[in-house]
């Protein structure tokens, strides 16, 4: 069986996400293609055929993929699948894949399988439910598989010792159904949140926005973290949305995980759960963010960080 990968991209640079779609779509067995859409983008292909365990890279660099519009490239991804006869489609379960998946699913017609963290065979697969707090195994009899995988789950792929060739391949029309207005991005020297290998995250109990960056900031430099937060925190305006971990926001599993001022609601815990290490700081003893946390300080925590802090310069 043939299997198709969509590539993550900005035109520019390969999403490391798709390194972990490609680890899953190894599991499936067979050739695995990955698909590199966009403008301008033959950088990103040259780069994604060095990648191991790719049989081919797809290009097609054409206008209409410039800004990575969901109906054009469900419409290419459809038409791709029925000329070459893959058996799986797969995309990271991130904004872009979330996006992308459901509407291949319907123009081919089958049932999608969403946010899958285990991969036995062809059609059996285990996901999350109920926030993350079962995991269930589910089987697909659907002649086209079309998956999101949760990139946290499965280890990256070498992004070098590959070989693949890079085919051109023709794009389809313009359906002219969407257009991007505009896209307001926050740049950061911090590391990129999901894939962080430290992540420190502040929740309401830092009072406020100022607090936030006057009390982790110096944390995260430090430790050469990324900030995330909760939603609480977001919602509060302590920070950008783009900060929030958990089950509507961002999915991370960080060797080590800081939750400072963090509860621990169900929905936060569903994003960060799976981190290898997690500290938690709340000053009550109570807070359901112990029950995960594998070291834990009661305290406050305009005291204890600065002096975590200090402690790292020493």
């Amino acid at each position: 069986m043939k299997t198709l990968v969509i590539a993550e991209h900005d035109n520019a640079a390969l999403a490391p996400a798709t390194l972990n779609v490609l680890a899953a779509a190894a599991r499936l067995g067979g050739e695995v293609d990955l698909l590199v859409a966009g403008q301008d983008c033959r950088a990103v292909a040259e780069v994604a055929a060095a990648v191991a365990g790719v049989a081919r890279v797809i290009l097609v660099d054409a206008p209409a993929y410039k800004d990575q519009l969901a109906e054009n490239l469900a419409a290419l991804v459809v038409a791709q699948v029925r000329t070459k006869s893959y058996g799986a489609v797969l995309a990271a379960a991130s904004a872009f894949g979330k996006n992308l998946a459901p509407r291949v699913a319907a123009l081919l017609d089958v049932a999608q399988v969403s946010d899958v963290v285990s991969i036995t065979a062809v059609g059996r697969y285990v996901r999350p439910i109920y926030a993350g707090n079962v995991l269930v195994s589910v089987e697909s009899d659907e002649p086209v598989q079309v998956l999101t995988v949760r990139p946290t789950s499965f280890d990256a792929v070498a992004a070098t010792g590959g070989a693949a060739t890079v085919e051109e391949a023709q794009a389809e029309a313009d359906l002219g159904l969407s257009r991007l207005v505009g896209r307001a991005l926050s740049k950061s020297e911090r590391p990129e949140l999901g894939s962080a290998a430290i992540v420190v995250s502040g929740g309401r109990g830092l009072g406020n926005g100022d607090n936030y960056q006057q009390v982790l900031a110096p944390l995260a430099d430090r430790l050469g973290a990324a900030l995330g937060a909760s939603r609480a925190a977001v919602d509060a305006g302590y920070v950008p949305n783009d900060y929030q971990v958990g089950q509507t926001g961002k999915i991370v599993a960080p060797g080590l995980y800081l939750a400072v001022g963090i509860s621990g609601a169900i929905q936060h815990l569903a994003g960060m759960k799976d981190s290898k290490v997690i500290v938690a700081i709340n000053k009550d003893p109570d807070a359901p963010i112990f029950q995960v946390a594998d070291y834990g300080l009661v305290g406050d925590l305009f005291e204890a960080v600065p002096q975590l802090t200090a402690s790292l310069a020493s």
